[in-house]
């Protein structure tokens, strides 16, 4: 005969991996079940488990399954309760050994994996290309994080509930046929069920992580010189797009930046000649204005050339292709990344603010406004001296990433 008898009910309170926080958790019993009681604070719906532990908290079980109320997927913040048929899942629950524990998990399915990329200072375009991949130009980019891989087409629909893809009934392969437009749609809604700040990224920080940031090796393509080893493409895919992650990474682990699909990215398409100072740039996003957005990396179809990692490729913002595709980018500080380095980053990023300011001032010869971004930035500037000491490793951080656009007020650091 099946009985229930708790002794001794202990509760397991569990912090999830992002902005989840479950806490006065407690349970009871009433009649055969058991309800247990918990506080959600979430920035957005996330999943919710109960999980039951017999000896103390040593071994847990699986997600409990015959439970009700505020468990499963999508639950919001705010006073909850779960309710677990206790009996129709256990022949018994008797002892004084028993816990219980509620996770709360922000990282959905259709969520993608990321790989950090450090800020710092490259050289982008090519003077070997087509006409519109010079003149090479110097841009200081604030570290970011970049999707692992392209979407697939499983995260696509998770979240819009459709499936563009040509090729479609591959989960595990990107996404295609989707225009700008509409990936913007499926970023919108990312966003709000994750509660994260997912974007495209700059062709600047798409060109940036596929040449491999600070552990470029210099290749041609993203990876390798051999373009077979790290890309799909018309040489070896067959006519079609292959499952994301199938060939090798580049030097920051990164997957099929190169070949598989054009990757879309956020800038309007315009010449370099226009869009990027003599001074350096500071965390670019290319003409204001435009006809086209950006695609970068080539694609299944493509031969070597256009899988070059300085290649630049373009089309109407409304326009689909069977081997258009994208990956997200995310801004460091939504991630657990150390204030520090954030704050650091920030004063990097203010001075070079001012100094473009400064430098299209001095383009429209406007003296007054020169004068008054010095006054502004002078104040600042002596604030950082003391800050970030010169020799330290702070400091030497500072120098690189505002040298390229510091121009004269570089000897603050000296």
């Amino acid at each position: 005969m099946k009985k229930l008898i708790f002794l001794t009910v202990f509760v397991v309170l569990n912090f999830s991996i992002k902005a989840q926080k479950v806490s006065n958790i407690r349970a009871e019993q009433r009649g055969q079940d058991v309800v247990v009681l918990y506080t959600l604070e979430t920035k957005a719906a996330c999943d919710v488990n109960l999980y039951l532990s017999q000896d103390n908290g040593a071994i847990w079980s699986d997600p409990l399954k015959n439970v009700s109320g505020d468990v499963g997927k999508n639950i919001t913040a705010g006073e909850k309760q779960i309710i677990w048929k206790v009996l129709e899942e256990r022949e018994q629950l008797v002892g004084d050994k028993i816990k219980f524990k509620v996770i709360a998990n922000g990282k959905k399915s259709f969520e993608p994996e990321m790989v950090f990329v450090e800020g710092g200072t490259f050289e982008m375009g090519s003077n070997h290309g087509q006409s519109d991949e010079r003149p090479i130009h110097s841009v200081t980019l604030i570290s970011f994080s970049i999707g692992k891989y392209e979407i697939t087409q499983a995260q696509w629909k998770a979240v819009m509930g459709n499936n563009p893809s040509y090729f479609s009934g591959c989960d595990n392969c990107p996404v295609e046929s989707v225009s700008w437009e509409e990936v913007q749609d499926f970023i919108t809604k990312i966003n709000a069920q994750s509660g994260m700040n997912y974007r495209l990224p700059t062709e600047a920080e798409w060109e940036y992580a596929a040449k491999g940031g600070k552990q470029s090796k210099g290749y041609t393509y993203s990876g390798s010189n051999a373009l077979g080893s790290v890309a799909w493409c018309a040489d070896n895919c067959g006519s079609k797009p292959h499952v994301a992650g199938g060939m090798q990474p580049n030097e920051l682990g990164i997957y099929d930046i190169c070949g598989n699909v054009w990757e879309w990215c956020s800038d309007w398409y315009g010449d370099y000649n226009y869009n990027y100072n003599s001074y350096g740039e500071m965390n670019p996003a290319g003409s204001s204005s435009g006809l086209y957005r950006v695609l970068r990396g080539g694609s299944w179809r493509s031969n070597a050339n256009f899988c070059r990692t300085a290649l630049r490729n373009r089309n109407y913002p409304f326009c689909r292709g069977d081997d258009y595709g994208f990956r997200l980018v995310i801004p460091v500080t939504d991630l657990a990344k150390p204030k520090a380095a954030n704050e650091l980053e920030s004063d990097a990023r203010t001075i070079c603010e001012f100094m473009n300011k400064i430098n299209e001032a001095k383009g429209n010869s406007d003296l007054d406004k020169i004068l008054l971004l010095q006054q502004e930035l002078e104040p600042f500037m002596s604030k950082l001296e003391g800050k970030y000491p010169k020799g330290s490793e702070d400091g030497k951080k500072m120098e690189v990433l505002i040298k390229p656009c510091l121009g004269e007020f570089m000897d603050f650091m000296k």
